[in-house]
């Protein structure tokens, strides 16, 4: 194919997706000539992806693990007002720099920045300053995309990686500090101790609104922070973020039959529905796309379909619970639902991030006595899921 085209595979997005995409591709087909089409000046954005240990298969680690910034090999917490609990299951870091780094030092020239596509065929990728790049086969992979086909409550935050005059005390990542004040639905603070003195903090929430608000939230970390009593030298980084919660919706309609085009990660709805994260679902689906190569344009569009319908289908457990969160749950009360779920094990609760709950999880999650009325969580159950 390379000979009449630019490339064998063509990917639009460097983000999270993409990048793996095309390291799955390098490693699994080195013979396969790639291109990764990024409209910013550096892959990945400003962004902090973070994933347990069970998250990713043991068979699919060597796709992430280079990538890892950080990594905390003696688990979590997490804080409710009346229950706290540490949790064994580690956890890890990628950031945005170490997954520009890592794809760069891999694919080299193929990496193409500051390139905004304008126009995709299932073949072609015509650019902003009209340069057509012709490839076997083309996938887009540029993020959310049209929503509006979904029925969705969101999870917003902003983030910031501090680094403090003395040691901030934490022996490992604080994954939900629900123990803040609860507004515009259920916030937490989420911490991730890089070392002694930097910490990163985000202040995030399960709100029914997609708006983001960084100058407030920032305020809200502030006042964090002089609560725990720590005192900031420097702000390193910062980074926000809205991630669809989907709890209904009409997969036709999001992508229909007859668009011509690939598609990978959140523009394929390949992210876990009840929390937004999209690195175990892009790992699957990249080392997936590799498997089955080789594929033109058009299969490859049928092929990444087929995949993100069944990953829908698969995920109307997680979407009805979803409607229960965001439509039986009074938003000051939503955090009583995640201090409940941190009650259970541990083994269901890794089951649940994976994507891979049993029946018998399916069942021990919404038995009991239920964290939100009963009345409202009938009429949540009962209501159309789109």
């Amino acid at each position: 194919m390379a000979d009449r085209n630019d490339c064998d595979l063509a990917i639009v997005g460097g983000g999270l997706s993409g990048s793996l995409i095309a390291l799955a591709f390098a490693a699994r087909h080195p013979d396969v000539s790639l291109r990764l089409v990024e409209s910013a000046g550096m892959l990945a954005g400003q962004h902090i992806w973070s994933f347990f240990d069970g998250d990713v298969a043991a068979g699919d680690r060597w796709l992430v693990d280079p990538l890892i910034a950080h990594r905390w090999p003696d688990g979590h917490e997490v804080r409710f007002p009346g229950h706290s609990r540490r949790l064994a299951a580690p956890y890890n870091s990628i950031t945005s720099a170490s997954l520009d780094a890592h794809v760069r030092t891999i694919l080299g020239d193929a990496v193409m920045t500051g390139a905004q596509a304008t126009q995709l065929t299932p073949t072609s990728i015509t650019l902003s300053d009209g340069y057509i790049l012709h490839a076997g086969a083309v996938i887009d992979a540029r993020g959310g995309g049209d929503l509006s086909a979904l029925r969705c409550g969101w999870q917003k935050f902003v983030g910031q990686m501090l680094r403090l005059r003395t040691t901030h005390g934490l022996a490992r990542p604080v994954i939900m500090d629900a123990t803040v004040e609860q507004q515009d639905g259920y916030r937490f603070v989420y911490l991730l101790p890089w070392d002694e003195r930097t910490v990163f903090v985000e202040d995030t929430y399960y709100s029914d609104r997609s708006d983001l608000d960084p100058p407030t939230l920032n305020d809200q970390i502030a006042a964090y922070v002089r609560a725990q009593g720590w005192q900031v030298e420097a702000i390193l980084h910062s980074e926000s973020g809205v991630l669809p919660v989907v709890h209904g919706g009409d997969f036709d309609r999001f992508w229909p039959e007859d668009d011509p085009v690939a598609r990978a990660g959140v523009r394929a709805a390949m992210f876990h529905p009840m929390t937004g994260y999209s690195l175990p679902d892009a790992v699957r689906f990249a080392l997936c796309l590799a498997d089955d190569w080789p594929m033109d344009g058009p299969l490859l569009a049928h092929v990444t379909r087929g995949r993100a319908q069944f990953h829908w289908r698969q995920g109307r457990y997680y979407r009805l619970l979803g409607r229960m969160l965001f439509g039986a749950a009074r938003p000051e009360q939503r955090w009583r639902i995640f201090e409940r779920f941190y009650r259970l094990s541990p083994a269901l609760i890794g089951r649940f991030y994976a994507g891979c709950p049993t029946f018998r999880d399916r069942i021990r999650i919404l038995c009991g006595r239920p964290p939100v009325p009963i009345r409202d969580a009938m009429r949540a159950l009962l209501s159309p899921p789109a």
